[in-house]
């Protein structure tokens, strides 16, 4: 028996509900004889690649986590004793998941690779009624991660805080109080703030309030990470909607 090529494949497994990930993302994993799968991966999914071996490497803020430089060791030891392995990524492998440095360290060592973008956590506000971008109201919007590598509050929030008109944070919730004194710094107290909590799955919600109440909120609402901070405009404009289905629901209206 020949020895199989190595081979990566970046996967986006899309931001939580396993129905999210691509036919191209679910042939990848039937084909895989290693998944490396990150926390945030539905189980679910590991369910395409039942003769594959599982190894999880996910990182999660604040807790133990197997480091970068191990992940890229476990993908070079992978693709040359088994074959193709399939780097399985929540959201997509591109957007604030380290996929191009995996990607380039595969080329660098002879290793075959290919990419199956996913749906980016991005697209979550849209899922819950709620715009990054809406006619009338805002022509652009930001996406930042808020926390560096070190840990430390990045200088875009700062940006954002005084230029933009919608921002979309990543890895926000922990930095929340100091997010909001970057608003307050530049007197937009008054924007907008939905908290968009647990991504795609069922467990997911919307908390609502604005950059001087938004704290308090928090307290008091504890959403569960992971969760996206959207601040602006178009943060709210859903709510309206969300009260006209309420009225139609409360006429027997709504189905």
């Amino acid at each position: 028996m020949s020895k199989k090529e190595p081979k990566l494949t970046l996967v986006g497994a899309g931001p939580g509900d396993p129905d999210l990930i691509s036919v191209k993302g679910m042939k990848a994993l039937q084909k895989a004889d290693v998944v490396l799968y990150d926390a945030l991966v539905h189980p679910d999914l590991l369910d395409y690649a039942p003769n594959a071996v599982h190894i999880p490497v996910g990182k999660r803020a604040g807790k133990e986590s197997v480091s970068q430089d191990t992940i890229l060791q476990l993908i070079r030891e992978s693709a040359f004793e088994h074959g193709h392995v399939v780097r399985l990524k929540g959201g997509d492998p591109f957007v604030f998941a380290r996929g191009f440095e995996e990607l380039e360290y595969a080329k660098k060592h002879g290793i075959r690779t290919d990419v199956v973008v996913g749906i980016s956590s991005i697209m979550l506000p849209g899922l819950y009624g709620i715009p990054l971008t809406c006619r009338g109201v805002n022509h652009s919007f930001t996406v930042v991660t808020a926390t560096t590598a070190q840990g430390t509050l990045s200088d875009d929030v700062y940006i954002a805080a005084e230029h933009s008109p919608t921002t979309l944070f990543f890895m926000g919730l922990g930095k929340i109080d100091q997010i909001v004194k970057a608003y307050k710094k530049f007197n937009r107290s008054d924007l907008p703030v939905a908290i968009v909590s647990r991504g795609s799955l069922d467990t997911g919600g919307v908390i609502y309030g604005n950059i001087s109440t938004i704290e308090g909120i928090i307290k008091q609402e504890k959403p569960n990470a992971p969760a996206l901070l959207v601040i602006g405009e178009c943060a709210d404009l859903n709510k309206e909607l969300e009260a006209v289905n309420c009225e139609l629901a409360e006429e027997g209206l709504l189905v």
